[in-house]
């Protein structure tokens, strides 16, 4: 492909720029613009992306909230109150950056508005203040011509209350800290709040995710309530005395909870390794060693569906506590959760789709079997596995016969009452079979001493009084193997380390986990796990199809001339049967003459040869 020579010459200056990469059909308008301005910065002396520290003394939101008028000085003609006039001399004098969102120029003088990480401040342009001599370029060419929206730039300057009233910078010196290539979408909202243009398609925001947060306001808020949850929920546990550590990702075995693991090959020592999908035995582990409490905030991996509350990677916290039961388990939980939510919005309460949920201690307390019975009339206690099943199916539930007794409950409660409880609610005393980690409870035989934590419709803890009996535990984890020799692909396998541990003695002990994505919704109001997460996992992105240079070549077509054709929207040489010769060598020529490409349009004869051979 040839270039023009401008062009030409922007290219030669950026010798570690892939050429092919460079192709100008490949780009829009505008992202050729800014190529042009990137070169054109550089023929200047400006470097567009400095190697040097940019001093910033002051944020957005800070200049605005901080800044106290200049004094009266006396009264207008309408009695209106006549202050100072703002100067370098009498105001205060701020270093700040950030990237472009707007501009307007009027001549000798231009406002914009400068996006830092706090928020967005306007800023007054004046070209004899940036450029007291004679020499007016920075002005006139640099902010003018060839900044755009988006990019970087820092300012020096003074603070100032315009005519208007607004907060603003009258800048004093000003650079380019970073140029853009990518024009940012132009979110536009009128005086009536009504928002036109907006980057809102999810998969495009969070596959773009950088764009989203620059774009759209509150994203950003709803990372730094996370990180607010996280760090509060850390300080809870290092101030109770518990002690966090890091435990392996890659294991042997994925154990810790029924799901369905990730498989990886280790090449070192040939042997497939699973991705964790939960951090409970090595933690364990770790009270069997003497640790009184210790917890892990990490990343889990489950190789299971994606929705809108699901991720097969996600974030969990999981706490282990010596000589603690579910009771001080509840309580320290609710108490917990109440210091969060009131860290992250001011006060114990959210309010999500129109319900206000109280995070207010004491949470109600319900077994697993009464709720069942609750919402369906159907009394589980005491019914054998295919008294269950039988129930399962007459209610037009998806079962068979792989599901077992813990199975076939856990199908009930959710299909019939997890999305009921919108209240911080704990669900106890879950059966045996729906356990195979836990203690057996200590006043009701079948039954075992667990809670679920549901709030908003869904679960967001899961807790234990340990089992530490490590034949119960042995013939607990034989049980399970049993479902999975019957199809069940979640069943927990047999570590025999974690028994071996067991049995040098593990101290009565609570533990709970806590989903941290599914916390952040309920605390920020998010309906899509997605909308918490900076980078969900995603579809792999689709590319239009296209025709290779190898295939157009068998149709004649010269190698030079297929980026043309895409250009003109020929991806696939099917593309081409229906044309006729000389409309398709107009639009070829079109293009040649719109991007100024030193390129001879084909002759009429051999379009008609290729477009003969494409209906071949």
């Amino acid at each position: 492909m040839l270039f023009s020579q401008e062009f030409r010459n922007f290219a030669a200056t950026n010798v570690n720029i892939d050429k092919k990469k460079m192709n100008v059909l490949e780009l829009s308008e505008q992202e050729i613009g800014r190529r042009q301005s990137l070169q054109e910065l550089r023929s200047m002396g400006i470097d567009p992306y400095p190697a040097a520290e940019f001093p910033v003394t002051a944020w957005s939101t800070d200049i605005i909230n901080e800044f106290e008028d200049l004094p009266v000085i006396g009264k207008d003609e309408n009695g209106n109150d006549v202050r100072e006039t703002a100067t370098p001399e009498n105001s205060r004098m701020v270093s700040i950056a950030g990237r472009i969102m707007s501009k307007s120029v009027m001549g000798k003088a231009a406002f914009a508005k400068l996006q830092d990480s706090k928020g967005r401040i306007q800023i007054y342009i004046q070209r004899d203040s940036i450029c007291p001599g004679e020499n007016k370029d920075l002005y006139n060419i640099v902010y003018k011509k060839l900044l755009d929206l988006g990019d970087f730039i820092g300012v020096k300057g003074y603070v100032f209350r315009t005519k208007t009233g607004e907060v603003s910078v009258h800048v004093m010196e000003m650079k380019v800290l970073s140029k853009s290539l990518k024009p940012l979408p132009v979110v536009k909202t009128d005086a009536d709040g009504k928002v036109y243009d907006a980057f809102d398609d999810p998969e495009l925001r969070y596959r773009q995710r950088y764009v989203d947060l620059i774009v759209n306001a509150g994203v950003k808020d709803t990372f730094l309530k996370r990180a607010t949850i996280i760090r509060t929920l850390r300080n809870i546990l290092d101030n109770a005395g518990y002690t966090e550590v890091d435990t392996p990702i890659l294991q042997n075995i994925a154990g810790g909870a029924s799901a369905r693991p990730f498989i990886t090959h280790f090449n070192a020592l040939n042997q497939d390794m699973y991705m964790r999908i939960a951090t409970e035995l090595y933690l364990k582990r770790l009270i069997v060693g003497g640790f009184e409490g210790v917890y892990e905030m990490g990343k889990n991996f489950r190789n299971e569906g994606m929705d809108k509350t699901h991720n097969p990677e996600f974030t969990c916290m999981e706490l282990y506590v010596s000589y603690k039961d579910l009771l001080w388990g509840m309580t320290f939980t609710e108490n917990m959760l109440e210091q969060i939510c009131t860290a992250v919005n001011g006060k114990p309460e959210v309010e999500i789709d129109g319900n206000i949920i109280s995070f207010k201690a004491p949470f109600r307390r319900l077994p697993i079997l009464d709720a069942i019975k609750e919402k369906t009339g159907f009394d589980c206690d005491g019914k054998s596995e295919d008294e269950i099943r039988q129930f399962c199916l007459s209610k037009g539930m998806d079962v068979d016969d792989t599901m077992g007794k813990g199975k076939l409950i856990d199908e009930l409660f959710g299909e019939f009452c997890e999305g009921t409880f919108i209240q911080p609610t704990f669900i106890t005393d879950y059966p045996v079979e729906m356990s195979p980690l836990t203690k057996m409870h200590r006043s009701k035989p079948g039954l075992t001493e667990r809670f679920e934590l549901m709030v908003n419709g869904k679960e967001l803890a899961n807790a234990y009084s340990e089992l530490n009996d490590p034949i119960d535990q042995e013939e607990r984890f034989i049980e399970q193997m049993k479902l999975a020799d019957k199809g069940d692909d979640e069943a927990m396998i047999i570590d025999q380390d974690f028994l071996r541990a067991l049995q040098y003695g593990m101290p009565p002990t609570f533990g709970i986990g806590i989903g941290i994505d599914r916390l952040v919704m309920l605390l920020t109001g998010k309906f899509a796990i997605g909308e918490v997460m900076l980078f969900p996992q995603m579809k792999p992105e689709k590319k239009i199809p296209q025709s290779t240079p190898a295939e157009w070549a068998e149709i004649g077509v010269a190698e030079e001339w297929v980026p043309v054709l895409r250009k003109a929207g020929f991806n696939l040489i099917q593309n081409i049967k229906d044309e006729k010769p000389q409309g398709l060598q107009q639009k070829i020529g079109d293009i040649v003459k719109k991007y100024k490409l030193e390129m001879t349009k084909p002759s009429v004869d051999e379009v008609a040869a290729w477009i003969e051979k494409a209906n071949a």
